[in-house]
């Protein structure tokens, strides 16, 4: 049971707020709140993002790609229905 407080959230703050945030807004994107990266799921760009893969931008930038497990966290969050849990 992966839950987005407890295992996306901590995440996102450590490897994606310090470009992601509502200040910095790097992309022309904020990851802040659920609903902001409620927003990147349904179009795949977390998720392709994050895997890299082809036709997005990896991410992090210029920094190593996320390790398997919390890649695989984010998709299972995303896989049980992306809810605010």
């Amino acid at each position: 049971n992966v839950s987005f407080a407890n295992d996306v959230k901590p995440i996102l703050l450590n490897s994606c707020l310090s470009c992601h945030n509502n200040v910095s807004l790097q992309g022309n994107i904020t990851l802040e709140s659920y609903d902001d990266v409620l927003s990147y799921v349904p179009n795949g760009l977390l998720l392709g993002s994050i895997k890299h893969d082809s036709g997005y931008k990896a991410m992090p930038q210029n920094a190593t790609k996320l390790d398997d497990c919390r890649i695989s966290k984010v998709e299972a969050w995303i896989t049980a229905g992306a809810l605010n849990n």
